[in-house]
């Protein structure tokens, strides 16, 4: 019940037999409203999943807009937006959420169609840092990165064959680090429109890391070389 100190969470049914009071209290605190049912009233709003005796109805995730997104990130000398190409899995993005909230990313951009949502799933896996992340959902990634380049931010994209390693940029500098979905990565027209195209070199005997894992080191290592 993480997500009660954000006040998503709009009704609360529980089973007539649940008395968890810490919940309990909790909910009562938020003045959150509470509804008592049996157990194939909370099975059917459920839809099948586990619940325990409690089910939340929790409002709708908010998406920021690109504009949003650059006026705060103006009140940075560096700001750092992370832009996702047709990420599939919600764990995936779920932990990049995870790790931009940690390291005070601006604002992660996402396709509107071929890529995962904001969803349930995401929100868990982020341990909440979905509530703190501004996420914009644009139809179009080139126009995005376009819209980005005329704000000032160098595009920096991420592919296993690229000449240079992500330690050899400057990003003293406002970027956009653009990361590939899990099987196909970054696409070429994207490639294309990026000021520069960096791998993280491997030494290793399988040349391939998860999305979310190069997320973080490349997303930590910008951060400190701000």
């Amino acid at each position: 019940m993480s997500s009660l100190g954000e006040n998503r969470v709009e009704k609360v049914f529980v089973d007539h037999r649940f008395n968890d009071r810490n919940i309990l209290d909790k909910l009562k605190t938020k003045r959150i409203p509470i509804e008592r049912l049996d157990k194939s009233g909370l099975d059917k709003l459920a839809d099948g999943g586990l619940h325990q005796g409690i089910v939340a109805v929790v409002l709708n995730f908010r998406y920021f807009s690109l504009e949003e997104i650059l006026a705060s990130s103006q009140t940075k000398k560096f700001p750092l937006v992370v832009v996702l190409d047709s990420l599939k899995d919600p764990h995936n993005l779920g932990a990049i959420l995870r790790t931009c909230d940690a390291f005070g990313v601006d604002g992660v951009i996402i396709k509107k169609h071929d890529q995962v949502p904001l969803n349930a799933t995401v929100a868990k896996v982020s341990t909440g840092a979905i509530n703190f992340v501004k996420v914009s959902e644009v139809t179009n990634l080139s126009t995005a990165l376009q819209t980005l380049k005329n704000n000032g931010f160098w595009i920096v994209s991420t592919d296993g064959s690229a000449p240079n390693t992500y330690q050899e940029i400057d990003y003293q500098r406002p970027i956009a680090l653009v990361l590939g979905s899990e099987g196909d990565g970054v696409s070429n027209l994207l490639l294309k429109r990026s000021d520069y195209v960096v791998k993280i070199p491997m030494s290793g005997h399988v040349n391939s890391l998860n999305v979310s894992v190069a997320a973080g080191i490349l997303i930590a290592h910008i951060n400190a070389t701000k």
